[in-house]
C-alpha cells in the first residue's frame, strides 16, 4: 500500500467521502477503525492492484476473503474512483466488468450485475457523483449518467441520463436532480412532489420527452 501512490491518495479521499457525507462517522478515525464499508473498499484496492500485475489467484483469494469477513463482493477487475461511499456495504455487489466514477455513494444491497451468461463488457458504468440508493440494482452494460440519484429498490435495465432520478421497477427517469451532485448531498428521500416540483423547474426542451424516453 505504502509503493502505490493512487492506494494512498485514494484512502485518504475515501477517507473524506466517509466522514463528510454518513452522518455516523464523527471521526476520520471511525472509518479506518470500525467501518466495514471503508475496511472492504480499501481492500478491494489492494486486489484490483494485485489483478492488473497478473496475480489473479491472489486477487480472487482477496476477494472471497473480503466477500466472508464483511459481505461486500466487489471483483477485482472492477474499476472504482476515488472519493467513494460504501455506506453500511452489507451485500454490495459488483460485477467484473463495472466502472464507478469518483465522488459516487452507495447504499447497502447495491447490484452493479450482468443480465445472464453474455461475456465481455457486460456491467453497469456508474457517472462520477451518481448516488445509488439502498437496494438498487443496476444489470447489463448501461450507463448511469453523471449527478444521476437512483431510488432505493429500483431495478434500472435501461441507460438514466445524467442528473435525473431513476424509480421503481423497472425504473422510470421521474425528474432531475439539483445541480450539486446527489453523492454529496446524500438526498435520497425525495417525495414525488419534490420529483414534480425539480422537474417543473426545467426548461420545457427537457421535458418534451427526449431525456424521459428510455
Amino acid at each position: 500500500m505504502m509503493n502505490d501512490v493512487d492506494i494512498r491518495r485514494s484512502i485518504r479521499l475515501d477517507a473524506q467521502a466517509f466522514k463528510g457525507r454518513d452522518p455516523s462517522c464523527a471521526q476520520y478515525s471511525w472509518a479506518l477503525l470500525y467501518l466495514k464499508g471503508y475496511h472492504s473498499l480499501q481492500s478491494y484496492r489492494i486486489a484490483h492492484v494485485l489483478w492488473n500485475q497478473g496475480r489473479k489467484v491472489l486477487a480472487l483469494a482477496l476477494q472471497s476473503r473480503i466477500s466472508e469477513v464483511f459481505a461486500v463482493d466487489i471483483h477485482p477487475a472492477a474499476k472504482i474512483g476515488e472519493g467513494i461511499l460504501l455506506d453500511h456495504g452489507t451485500g454490495l455487489v459488483i460485477g467484473e466488468t463495472a466502472v464507478v466514477g469518483n465522488w459516487v455513494s452507495l447504499m447497502q444491497g447495491v447490484t452493479l450485475g450482468g443480465t445472464g451468461k453474455e461475456h465481455g463488457d457486460r456491467h453497469p458504468k456508474i457517472g462520477q457523483g451518481a448516488l445509488l440508493g439502498a437496494g438498487a440494482t443496476i444489470l447489463g452494460n448501461i450507463t448511469v449518467g453523471e449527478g444521476a440519484m437512483i431510488a432505493a429498490g429500483s431495478l434500472v435495465l435501461k441507460h438514466v441520463p445524467p442528473h435525473s432520478m431513476a424509480v421503481g421497477n423497472p425504473a422510470k427517469v421521474v425528474g432531475y436532480t439539483e445541480k450539486e451532485d446527489p453523492s454529496l448531498t446524500m438526498k435520497h428521500d425525495a417525495r414525488r412532489d419534490y420529483f414534480e416540483h425539480v422537474a417543473g423547474s426545467f426548461p420545457d426542451s427537457r421535458s418534451n420527452g427526449e431525456f424521459y424516453r428510455y
